[in-house]
């Protein structure tokens, strides 16, 4: 299993500037709050999945392929509990309940899936550059970036240690599902200790190197957004305008549906 998320396909969608991707994935955000019947959800969703053919990210998706499934069960049970309408449907269910916690694992499914496309599709450094031109202070960009770069490092870790405690005898592919998450727990406190002795080490580094001695910087990425990206964004636009004109028209809810 590897540990690195960015894809180095060199598709069009990895070719765009890395803010016009931020403001797809904020953009697709918003047009997915706007509904609450999952029909009305189906255009957002097919555009999602537009992104995630275009840019080839299923691989990453793939990866993570269990805690969307785990996340998309529990989702569609809870918000049955968060909700409640006037058609029976079985049990304590509701037809009007069911629909809503329908489109509310769509939304989640799909803000995780263009956050894997966002991350599968752009390198750490164009990632935080993008988000200092967009105006993010260059600290919380750098603590973002820091964030980022420790994901694929704690994956790793725990890969390392994993393999030797199996060499050690450590069996982690038997059992049930149970079984095998009480495996797993002795291997996460070397994993904290190996992560608390690398935060300290980088915190020293940084400090012998003067981080935050001078308040202006330079940058050797440079940035440039090009037609396509212009050209993206007018689509962008015209999508979330219509998908407020359509939620504020009335468009998209759910008769008979109470939520708590």
């Amino acid at each position: 299993m590897e540990s690195e998320l960015y894809l180095d396909y060199g598709t069009p969608y990895h070719r765009l500037d890395a803010r016009t991707k931020l403001i797809v994935f904020l953009g697709v955000f918003v047009g997915a709050l706007m509904f609450k019947n999952p029909i009305w959800q189906l255009p957002t969703a097919a555009l999602v999945l537009l992104q995630v053919a275009v840019s080839r990210s299923w691989r990453n998706l793939y990866r993570i392929r269990f805690v969307l499934l785990v996340m998309s069960v529990s989702s569609i049970i809870l918000w049955n509990f968060f909700s409640s309408g006037t058609t029976p449907l079985f049990w304590i269910f509701e037809v009007e309940s069911m629909f809503y916690a329908i489109n509310r694992t769509m939304t989640i499914l799909m803000i995780v899936s263009m956050g894997v496309v966002l991350i599968s599709t752009t390198r750490n450094e164009e990632l935080i550059m993008g988000m200092i031109r967009m105006g993010l202070p260059y600290r919380v960009g750098f603590a973002v970036s820091t964030s980022l770069r420790l994901v694929p490092t704690v994956a790793s870790s725990l890969m390392t240690i994993s393999q030797a405690q199996r060499s050690r005898g450590l069996d982690l592919e038997t059992g049930n599902i149970v079984d095998r998450l009480k495996k797993f727990l002795p291997l996460l406190v070397p994993v904290f200790i190996s992560s608390i002795r690398n935060t300290n080490i980088f915190g020293m580094a940084l400090e012998s190197r003067g981080f935050g001695a001078r308040p202006d910087r330079t940058y050797y990425l440079q940035m440039r957004m090009r037609a396509t990206d212009w050209v993206l964004l007018a689509l962008l636009l015209l999508y979330v305008a219509a998908s407020i004109w359509l939620n504020i028209a009335g468009y998209g809810r759910i008769v008979g549906l109470t939520n708590f």
